[in-house]
């Protein structure tokens, strides 16, 4: 067989993508490894500081050495928590969509308010953010948005932000200045990758077309490339619009069903454990998870967790660490009970 029949051969693309697969777990695990030497060589620098100080009674040496050493506490926390995402699906790109909930512009500006918040998140930590669906509001804000934020263990920290967000605020669009509580939810899944199977049957598709709407250069806006694809079964609805043709914008909605439908089959196992243990999930779609509050003070506190900040700016501008953390480290501490 020649080169080109090798290339051709159906055979050789699934054994190309399943190395490229190993090699991109191999990378995470090198990372890994690296940042617990990293840890571990400066703890021994930390050590020989403190040697130092004790020795010369330097303050100047004392402070920097405080400091240091809660840099490296914190970098400790979050290696822990990175270690603790061990799920099957916790490594994987995570898919985040936005929905608002009644209240027109006011509860549509609240979405957009989060879509820069989660998109400043992800920045903040080195993950890719493409956007496949996008629908404006009427006046202001959004209709819905869909992203997908890649890199690896964004599912395992995105899944803490699933459920409704709240907030309470004086409305810029009321001119009576009244105090408004608007509602988004947040659904969150893992963009599936080939190693994991879940079977779709084309007889069970609705597929149609329309002319994209959201942001994008001329020929995306002038052509019916806008896919929406209805899995008639399970009655799961997935568009995408972002792409330059129609057959890029069906492999990204396929690519979306197919993680609705596994983050479904997860929801369903879950649902059975809390049965077999007595007890309801917490993590339930639809639950209210969150309350960010403008006015009549400022705060922004998570409901299943009591973590909680009166920073609500720097929430805003992505700062969703401590909330993550949080209701990992609780989720942790629930199953060990």
């Amino acid at each position: 067989m020649n080169f080109e029949e090798k290339m051709s051969a159906p055979d050789f693309w699934d054994d190309n993508e399943r190395a490229q697969s190993t090699i991109a777990e191999l990378n995470a695990v090198k990372s890994v490894v690296d940042q617990y030497e990293r840890m571990r060589s400066d703890q021994e620098d930390l050590e020989t500081m403190l040697e130092l100080a004790e020795e010369e009674e330097d303050e100047d040496m004392d402070a920097e050495l405080k400091k240091s050493v809660a840099e490296l506490v914190a970098k400790v926390g979050e290696f822990e928590l990175q270690l603790l995402l061990n799920e099957p699906y916790d490594r994987l790109n995570a898919i985040l969509e936005l929905h608002p909930g009644a209240g027109g512009t006011e509860s549509q500006d609240w979405g957009q308010m989060l879509y820069r918040m989660y998109t400043r998140w992800a920045e903040k930590h080195g993950f890719k953010v493409e956007l496949l669906d996008y629908l404006a509001g009427d006046e202001a804000g959004i209709k819905s948005v869909t992203i997908s934020v890649k890199g690896h263990n964004a599912y395992g920290y995105l899944k803490a932000e699933k459920g409704v967000h709240r907030l309470v605020r004086i409305s810029p669009f009321d001119a009576s200045g009244r105090r408004h509580t608007s509602f988004v939810s947040c659904d969150i899944m893992p963009e599936i990758d080939d190693d994991i199977e879940i079977e779709i049957r084309s007889e069970d598709l609705k597929v149609d077309t329309y002319r994209a709407s959201g942001a994008g250069g001329q020929h995306i806006n002038k052509t019916e490339s806008a896919i929406r694809i209805t899995h008639v079964p399970s009655g799961i609805v997935v568009s995408c619009q972002t792409q330059r043709s129609q057959i890029q914008n069906r492999e990204r909605a396929m690519q979306m069903l197919r993680s609705k439908l596994y983050e479904r089959k997860i929801e369903e196992q879950q649902k059975q454990l809390a049965e077999i243990r007595g007890e309801q999930s917490d993590i339930a779609w639809g639950s209210q998870i969150r309350s960010y509050v403008f006015h009549p003070y400022s705060m922004v506190k998570d409901h299943r967790t009591s973590v909680e900040t009166g920073n609500v700016g720097a929430v805003m501008d992505g700062d969703l660490d401590p909330f993550i953390d949080g209701y990992l480290r609780s989720r942790i501490r629930h199953e060990e009970n």
